[in-house]
């Protein structure tokens, strides 16, 4: 008997394992798929294939596609002519920014009406002209989403108040940021992302790999006030670009990183192991780094620090108390250990009963970039003012960004610095105080994580 030959076609085959297979493409295999033959080309239309992709890269729902009126395969077609170039960006900008409005929408209201609608191709590409240099594609699909804020209060980038000193950042439209992109000498390239209208504030990127900086890398200026070119710029780095730098800050708000304090954002971080509880009182503390108040040359790095002290709701009512002073133990770089107390915490004496919480801010200013500070309370007892107890107050670190010198060739003036001792907090008490082309970026030892000597509280 003669065997009998066929051949395997593609047409022969049944339409679930080719859809299985095609299920495993992206969409330019599918694409390319379309092209081999009829069969195929049928099948890479199949709507749940690009239902899929839809989903993925443009972050669309079945609602979306009932109001375009079109198939799931014509609507990718729609938004990849449109925002194909940013494929690999965009649905990770755009959940974040979802992610920002929604807790907005809860959290902070008023801030949703500040946010301005996307911004055009044409825009963008109108500004690349206009100032002489391509801005990244994560920056242009971010701002293809929302075109930065309208120039308010409070700004979408967080804010901070010490006393007289306020700072709220916001989020500038691409028309605004490239009327302060700038050209001279030591900021060459640079494009400003947020603007404070009380300080001067901006975040800057940079456009092209310039004095020190690298490509895309965010970062706060900080002029050299040591050096006698003024043009010595060191820099406080922000994040490596501008997906991570936005992306960073936008998880930090939603996951409550930042606490909302009067209806803003304020940056202030929290240590998650920061949290010390003594009997029924529980003593947590954020922190935060001010560069406008800061400086690399001379070494000044200005901190401000947030503490929470809560009395337990479930505590009896016998345990009401005082809080009579402080004691802060404060570890230098060299291992030397500097003791301070004094009364009360920001000239006030809290009383706290079950289910109380107070909170205070104060600052410390250091002349290396990082340090620690750990202490106690003293307390007595309302009931028995001879009954007298410490709460522990956990070491909490202090730890400036990242920040680069430029190799700028320039005659220093003297470095020494002596901390001044009139500099005060907002509550009125003394402040408790790889070498490239690209410059020196300095590293900090995070598991010593020890500072130098500034003045405490007294």
């Amino acid at each position: 008997m003669a065997a009998a030959t066929s051949e395997l076609r593609v047409d022969h085959l049944p339409s679930d394992p080719l859809l299985h297979i095609l299920s495993f493409l992206g969409f330019r295999d599918l694409v390319h798929c379309s092209y081999v033959s009829r069969r195929l080309n049928e099948l890479s239309k199949h709507n749940p294939l690009w239902k899929f992709l839809c989903s993925k890269h443009w972050l669309l729902t079945d609602a979306d596609r009932l109001q375009s009126g079109v198939s799931w395969y014509c609507l990718f077609k729609q938004y990849y002519r449109d925002l194909g170039r940013y494929i690999q960006y965009y649905p990770v900008l755009k959940r974040a920014w979802e992610q920002l409005k929604s807790f907005l929408q809860q959290r902070c209201p008023r801030m949703i009406a500040s946010l301005k609608e996307g911004a055009t191709e044409v825009e963008l590409n109108d500004i690349e002209a206009q100032i002489g240099c391509r801005l990244p594609d994560d920056y242009r699909c971010s701002y293809r989403i929302h075109n930065g804020q309208k120039l308010v209060i409070p700004g979408l980038m967080g804010s901070m108040s010490l006393s007289n000193h306020y700072r709220s950042e916001v989020l500038l439209d691409v028309e605004t940021a490239a009327g302060g992109f700038q050209q001279r000498k030591g900021m060459r390239r640079c494009l400003p992302l947020t603007f404070c209208f009380h300080t001067g504030l901006s975040q800057y990127m940079a456009l092209e790999p310039a004095e020190g900086r690298r490509m895309f890398e965010s970062f706060y200026p900080c002029p050299d006030q040591t050096a006698q070119d003024p043009s010595a710029i060191d820099m406080f780095i922000t994040g490596s670009c501008f997906l991570e730098w936005f992306t960073t800050y936008v998880h930090n708000v939603v996951t409550g990183e930042y606490p909302i304090i009067r209806d803003q954002i304020f940056r202030y971080v929290h240590d998650k192991g920061c949290v010390a509880t003594t009997g029924d009182i529980t003593v947590s503390v954020s922190t935060s780094f001010l560069p406008e108040l800061s400086s690399v040359h001379p070494p000044h790095f200005f901190f401000t620090y947030r503490i929470r002290i809560e009395m337990s709701s479930s505590a009896s009512p016998e345990a009401a108390c005082q809080l009579d002073s402080r004691y802060w133990k404060i570890t230098t770089s060299d291992g030397n250990v500097e003791e301070v107390q004094g009364p009360g915490v920001v000239g006030e004496f809290p009383v706290m009963t079950p289910g109380k919480v107070h909170e205070y801010s104060s600052c410390t200013t250091f002349s290396t970039p990082s340090e620690y500070m750990e202490g106690h309370y003293t307390f007595h007892r309302l009931a028995n003012k001879e009954e007298v107890f410490q709460v522990a107050i956990p070491r909490f670190h202090m730890v400036c960004p990242p920040f680069r010198e430029p190799m700028v060739q320039t005659q220093k003036a003297s470095t020494s610095y002596t901390p001044r001792l009139d500099d005060h907090d907002d509550d009125g008490e003394y402040c408790d105080g790889d070498g490239d082309d690209f410059g020196d970026l300095r590293g900090i030892n995070m598991a010593a994580l020890e500072g130098a000597w500034c003045p405490r509280h007294i």
